[in-house]
């Protein structure tokens, strides 16, 4: 696939994730944007950012790609909703802006994370650009949903070396309300992994109200211990960083008056984690 004007025109690197990024790609014809789904020869990123301490272990370069097909309430980048607000990039400029960082993240004992959005809308390319990273001899993550872990075969998903699994609720109704979309294809693709022993870090979002109820967190956290392959949980806060990005693209932000989660608060979500027997911090 030829490069396109626009992979040159924007600076993949960004000041950090939350750098609103929109309209980038509409320029691509729609046929070449079914082409780069369908090949993984191009894919449409929302940035780079280096330095991440908190997307896998170490010090990881994290590639962020547009397009998502939840709807989450609480999201911090709902620019990357949209596959064509990133900037289109083929897997050759893709893996050679990896190449560059290979060395160090290889000596800092970091790797290489590929986030969202949802990577899994672009499978293709995502296979692509962790088997890559994986030739350099760097460590590979994926963080995803896991709505769309059924398009990965069994062989790719040796290519990646730890999931982090974005878990929002066991409850099929709060899932629903929180999300737009049902819990059932996250919860087999978490299942599907343990049957594999593919190591797996879950990311749970503490919001006030919403997702803090004590009962909802026990059971994610029985959910989560079942399976065996989770080394440890992620208690993220909930944050207003985004909330700017949702008045900016004129959605309807919900959440204006909710509080950060409180340290307390997290505390005790860690500690009904570890109660169930594993790492949360």
């Amino acid at each position: 696939m030829p490069e396109t004007p626009a992979v040159t025109s924007t600076p993949l690197a960004a000041k950090n994730p939350f750098e609103l990024r929109v309209n980038l790609g509409t320029a691509v014809p729609e046929a070449d944007v079914r082409l780069a789904l369908a090949t993984g020869e191009m894919g449409f990123l929302h940035s780079f950012t280096t330095g991440s301490t908190v997307d896998g272990p170490g010090v990881r370069l994290v590639a962020w790609t547009s397009g998502c097909m939840w709807r989450c309430v609480y999201c911090h980048n709902p620019d990357t909703w949209t596959m064509t607000n990133g900037i289109p990039v083929t897997i050759a400029n893709a893996t050679a802006q990896l190449r560059k960082y290979a060395p160090g993240l290889r000596m800092m004992a970091g790797g290489f994370t590929l986030s969202g959005g949802e990577p899994l809308m672009q499978h293709r390319f995502a296979v692509k650009l962790l088997t890559a990273a994986k030739v350099m001899g760097v460590h590979t993550a994926l963080d995803t949903n896991g709505y769309y872990g059924d398009r990965l075969s069994d062989l790719e998903l040796e290519t990646i070396d730890l999931v982090l699994l974005d878990i929002k609720t066991c409850n099929p109704e709060l899932h629903r309300r929180v999300t737009g979309v049902e819990v059932g294809p996250t919860l087999e693709f978490a299942r599907r992994l343990a049957a594999l022993r593919r190591p797996m870090w879950v990311r749970y979002v503490l919001v006030p109200g919403l997702t803090d109820d004590p009962g909802d967190v026990a059971d994610v956290a029985s959910f989560t211990a079942a399976l065996g392959n989770v080394h440890r949980v992620d208690v993220l806060p909930f944050h207003q960083l985004g909330q700017y990005k949702w008045k900016r693209l004129g959605l309807d932000y919900t959440l204006v008056d909710v509080a950060p989660a409180s340290a307390g608060a997290v505390d005790r979500a860690c500690a009904a984690f570890r109660a169930a027997g594993l790492k949360a911090y």
